[in-house]
């Protein structure tokens, strides 16, 4: 296993739309793997390829059991929190509206209000290459939504207020440009 460097805005690789993965095989499932080191490394919640300068649709997240569907994943009733795999994500439902303190690997030390929906029903494949679906809520549901949106090439600072966006980022850049002194 290896772990990746993880991209920091403004790099322009962040802002890439990844394309979809045509086959699960042994290197897909080899970059899963390294990203979850990755992604454990850095104590993330969720972790998107092209943060990682990797052009395939695939995210890991290991987050709060609450709130996600239990039949997705084997072993849940042993376990707090579960580690997600999923190569070809999207939403395919959403609901609610919920308000959340979110941050990012690839913003360090930013951190902002953003609205999302309170409730997803995402579609993808596994590790091995079999389709589910699955619903979430609440801190899953914001971080599934986060992580999609990384897949994109939207960053969580791209669904702020024009002046809180410009605020933050020049926050940013200060911290830094400081941190490289």
């Amino acid at each position: 296993m290896s772990e990746f460097e993880i991209l920091k805005y403004p790099d322009p690789f962040l802002r890439k739309k990844a394309s979809r993965v045509e086959r699960v095989d042994s290197s897909v499932r080899r970059l899963v793997e390294d990203m979850v080191e990755t992604m454990r490394r850095a104590k993330g919640v969720g972790l998107a390829a092209t943060q990682v300068g990797v052009d395939k649709r695939v995210v890991v997240l290991d987050v709060p059991l609450i709130g996600v569907n239990e039949d997705i994943c084997e072993e849940l009733e042993e376990r707090e929190r579960v580690l997600l795999k999923l190569i070809n994500p999207e939403i395919v439902a959403s609901g609610g509206e919920i308000e959340y303190e979110e941050g990012c690997l690839s913003l360090p030390g930013i951190t902002a209000d953003v609205v999302r929906a309170a409730e997803v029903t995402i579609r993808a494949l596994d590790a091995d290459g079999r389709g589910f679906e699955m619903k979430a809520g609440g801190l899953p549901a914001i971080a599934l939504q986060h992580e999609i949106d990384h897949l994109d090439g939207v960053l969580f600072i791209d669904r702020l207020s024009r002046l809180k966006r410009e605020l933050l980022v020049r926050k940013y850049r200060k911290a830094m440009a400081a941190e490289a002194v």
